[in-house]
């Protein structure tokens, strides 16, 4: 279900340029005046985390290509696996992985909640939007969430391969929609990734995708409506979540809204969702 303001809402901080910037990496434009309260929003979303808005020793000012070549010969080289009994204070626990994750804040709000519950892994192509989350991670004093930079499409399946504890789900949400056709082959929904997440849940493991982007979001369907043996969409699990009459969610299933939601949704953008299960 869709998270509502709070009634009380707490004073608004200031919000960095780059968090605008952000905002907007899918090259959808809006005045200034807009994105200042989209940015807004998001603040008043994400609250209770209370995160600093300084930029971070560590990191410095957070100013990043908003779209990154995922075939480039950089990235393509595998990350080195982290001591998971050094990032969890309980390794074993389930873990939730989310593709792309952005700043983090979506994933920190979900590990805040769900501490001693289950683990979450962020895995972002983008070095310093995962440094700075992981900065924020020591900052909220989680020992239940990880942000890496990294390539999902070429560690996911180590990763995955090497933890103690099962992976009960995976999100990619709102993912950099490569517009150009001869740049669809760098969206990160591919058969190969497919393969290794399915082949990674646990039976009763879930998928959440979701993109403003209509044709992002067939193209990922696709891929995942067809693994329909070991797949099934959660509205036949249960009958209570509802979808529309082309099969798509009717609303958020994870509590929170993303950022990229926020602000699609305030640009009168449509979200696109699908959440399958994997069969026992």
């Amino acid at each position: 279900m869709w998270c509502s303001l709070p009634r009380f809402i707490r004073p608004i901080t200031a919000v960095s340029p780059s968090s605008l910037t952000i905002l907007c990496h899918h090259g959808v434009s809006a005045a200034p005046e807009k994105l200042e309260y989209s940015t807004q929003l998001v603040t008043r979303e994400y609250a209770d985390l209370n995160l600093s808005n300084k930029d971070c020793q560590e990191v410095g000012h957070v100013r990043v290509r908003q779209h990154v070549n995922p075939l480039s010969f950089s990235k393509m080289v595998p990350v080195e696996l982290p001591d998971w009994n050094a990032v969890y204070k309980d390794a074993k626990l389930p873990l939730m992985v989310d593709i792309g994750s952005g700043s983090g804040r979506f994933l920190l709000w979900l590990a805040k909640r769900n501490c001693g519950l289950k683990n979450y892994l962020g895995l972002e192509i983008r070095p310093k939007l995962a440094k700075r989350a992981e900065h924020w991670v020591h900052e909220l004093g989680l020992n239940n969430i990880h942000f890496m930079h990294a390539n999902a499409a070429v560690s996911f399946k180590q990763f995955i391969s090497t933890y103690p504890g099962p992976l009960v789900l995976v999100s990619i949400l709102c993912p950099d929609p490569h517009f150009k056709k001869k740049h669809h082959k760098r969206r990160v929904v591919q058969k190969p990734l497919v393969d290794s997440i399915v082949k990674g849940l646990v039976p009763g493991g879930q998928i959440f995708i979701q993109s403003d982007v209509q044709e992002v979001a067939v193209d990922m369907r696709k891929y995942f409506d067809a693994e329909f043996d070991k797949l099934v969409h959660i509205n036949h699990v249960d009958p209570n979540i509802l979808c529309d009459n082309d099969g798509w969610l009717l609303s958020n299933p994870m509590g929170i809204r993303t950022e990229r939601e926020i602000h699609a949704e305030l640009e009168g953008a449509s979200i696109y969702r699908r959440m399958y299960q994997k069969q026992w």
